[in-house]
């Protein structure tokens, strides 16, 4: 995740329990994306590890091929960090000015989070179509739009269950891409492993919740599991895996996760409690 998606926070604002142990993917809410500059993780999410996130593209040197004004004009689209609608202007800008630029796919890349920021799915998934067709292995992008797919999903739109479908082909690339990934120039181990882990941990939150989509709850605990290892796992994570444990007929465990997610201040923390509680009363009456 880059520099401007780190300060995308997506949270459930809520949640409809059709019955205990019973809460279909199709009643996961819209979402809302709020912003703020975080320097420490929040969630496994899109809020996390802040600048150092971007060194996997980052273009920090004028590369061969680029002459001056036209890298000037990308670095004045790369550090406009103030409002998501001048560094789409700046980079739609770049993109008619230098149609042919070797830094279109970076440009593209950094206008995924731009769009994200502000709602705008289509041309977000518009733009992380143009980055991938020019680079395929862009995992900055992969992860990014793998997770906000399920996290945005609406069974009734067109073509939704395609989506699904892409957002879980993105984050496995994504995983295998990241077992193999070379160290970048001017990233030391301790930044390079935190990265990868950081996406690891994306990757994992976002296939969990493509499998809830469908309501395979064992592989959707599977990876949520995996998700939720971060010592500040997202809310909405642990909620969703909660309620797969629910689903699964394993009360016990579900309330222990509960618990972890009535702990952390977030919109689901009532929920969690509320969650937990009757949890706890299954698990009761079955022993």
């Amino acid at each position: 995740m880059k520099r401007s998606t780190a300060r995308i926070a997506i949270r459930l604002i809520s949640v409809l329990v059709v019955g205990l142990g019973c809460l279909a993917p199709r009643a996961l809410s819209q979402m809302a994306v709020a912003g703020g500059q975080q320097a420490t993780p929040q969630s496994n999410g899109v809020d996390s590890l802040a600048t150092q996130l971007h060194m996997l593209t980052d273009v920090q040197k004028q590369p061969p091929g680029v002459d001056k004004r036209e890298f000037a004009d990308y670095k004045a689209f790369y550090t406009e960090n103030s409002e998501p609608a001048k560094k789409i202007q700046l980079g739609k800008a770049f993109l008619q000015k230098y149609p042919q630029s070797t830094l279109t796919e970076a440009v593209d890349a950094e206008l995924v989070d731009a769009y994200v920021d502000r709602q705008d799915l289509p041309d977000a998934y518009s733009s992380a179509d143009a980055a991938l067709a020019l680079k395929p292995d862009d995992v900055d992008v992969l992860t990014t739009v793998g997770w906000v797919i399920p996290h945005f999903y609406q069974a009734d739109d067109p073509g939704a269950d395609a989506l699904l479908t892409k957002a879980e082909t993105y984050e496995q690339h994504a995983l295998q891409l990241m077992a193999t990934m070379p160290k970048p120039a001017g990233v030391s181990d301790a930044q390079f492993a935190a990265l990868k882990t950081q996406k690891t941990l994306q990757a994992h939150s976002a296939l969990g919740l493509v499998y809830f989509r469908r309501e395979d709850y064992d592989n959707s605990e599977k990876e949520l599991r995996q998700a939720v290892e971060s010592a500040h796992p997202d809310p909405a994570d642990l909620f969703v895996l909660g309620v797969d444990l629910q689903n699964l007929k394993r009360p016990g465990e579900a309330t222990n996760i509960f618990n972890r997610c009535a702990a952390m201040q977030s919109e689901l923390q009532g929920r969690c409690k509320d969650s937990a509680a009757e949890s706890q009363k299954i698990s009761s009456q079955q022993k």
